[in-house]
């Protein structure tokens, strides 16, 4: 058999696609192998380059297959969707992850340690409840608005909420109030769940020299730190911090022709919770901003007086993941600015 050069692998639960090229591009097989014979196949043929999409389960395989002597690259599947040929299948979807693998200037995802990947666990776990907190409270409103109580929006109302539930002599009938009760069980579960979640990230934080650097930027507490270590690739992987924060989908998506730059809304692309933690802290400083006054002379005091709040808000958040990305590079700590 021809020496393989490059094999492109469609992951699924069961069966995988394997595309081999050679290097010239020619195809050299296509095959179907089952997830559990996969490893043994690919320990059967020559070291080449193994290219698969970034997905969950492709850091796990990517470092069993790299144990075997060949080479990983991951792709984002947004790069490898343009080398898909008119029918979508697992045979054409392996040949353009081929196809994207070869191109000079394509751009890979880093390979993550089951360790960083154990450290993200954290992170999704406590959001997941978060949502679920944020369900069941809607649902309470929901509920309660039926029978005549309407409470303003946001948690910090849920006590008035849990409070007409629990009182006997409140106007609503038993067959709603029990199950209503259920919900606040559920509710308060939840809060504690995601309170001792907070306490586990905050010691995280604490023994973590890399985040208690990201610390000291305002904004950012135990939470974004340790994500930022966590979910973020490494710093290395971008050579600027422009890069890093268009990586998270904080810069202008721009469509410019002829000369003519046109930039639009933020492009959302990258990690969307490491993009959403950065804004929920930019608009804590934005905030304290807005009503204890900035710095005279900062940035922050020049933008609070010619442009509205989301935008500072959403300017700010990519003022600090390029901050971020300088101190994970270049290991120092945050110094403002003097005005």
């Amino acid at each position: 058999m021809e020496m393989t050069s490059m094999s492109g692998l469609d992951l699924a639960k069961r069966t995988i696609q394997v595309h081999a090229v050679g290097a010239d591009g020619a195809v050299i097989f296509r095959r179907k192998v089952s997830s559990g014979k996969l490893l043994q196949f690919l320990a059967s043929i020559e070291p080449c380059t193994v290219a698969m999409e970034a997905c969950a389960g492709s850091h796990h395989w990517g470092r069993e297959i790299a144990k075997l002597g060949h080479e990983v690259k991951l792709i984002a599947p947004i790069y490898v969707k343009p080398f898909v040929k008119r029918q979508k299948n697992d045979a054409a979807d392996a040949e353009a992850i081929c196809e994207a693998a070869l191109r000079p200037t394509m751009r890979f995802v880093a390979l993550k340690s089951a360790a960083k990947q154990a450290s993200a666990t954290v992170f999704k776990v406590r959001d997941m409840l978060v949502r679920q907190k944020t369900q069941i409270i809607n649902a309470l409103r929901g509920h309660l608005a039926e029978f005549g109580f309407v409470a303003p929006q946001g948690p910090a109302h849920v006590s008035a909420l849990i409070a007409a539930v629990e009182d006997p002599h409140y106007a609503m009938p038993e067959e709603a109030r029990s199950p209503c009760l259920a919900l606040i069980s559920t509710l308060r579960s939840l809060v504690d769940k995601v309170r001792e979640l907070d306490q586990e990230i905050a010691r995280r934080a604490r023994r973590d020299d890399v985040a208690k650097r990201l610390m000291t930027i305002p904004g950012v507490g135990p939470v974004i730190a340790t994500a930022l270590e966590a979910l973020a690739p490494p710093a290395e992987t971008f050579t600027r911090g422009r890069d890093f924060s268009a990586w998270m989908g904080l810069t202008p998506r721009q469509h410019s022709t002829g000369g003519k730059a046109r930039l639009g809304k933020t492009s959302k692309l990258g990690q969307r919770d490491l993009r959403r933690l950065l804004i929920i802290g930019a608009s804590a400083v934005v905030r304290w901003a807005s009503r204890h006054g900035a710095p005279q002379g900062s940035w922050l005091s020049r933008m609070i007086d010619r442009k509205p709040p989301m935008l500072i808000t959403v300017a700010l958040a990519n003022r600090m993941a390029r901050i971020a990305w300088a101190l994970m590079t270049k290991g120092s700590r945050y110094e403002p600015a003097a005005a």
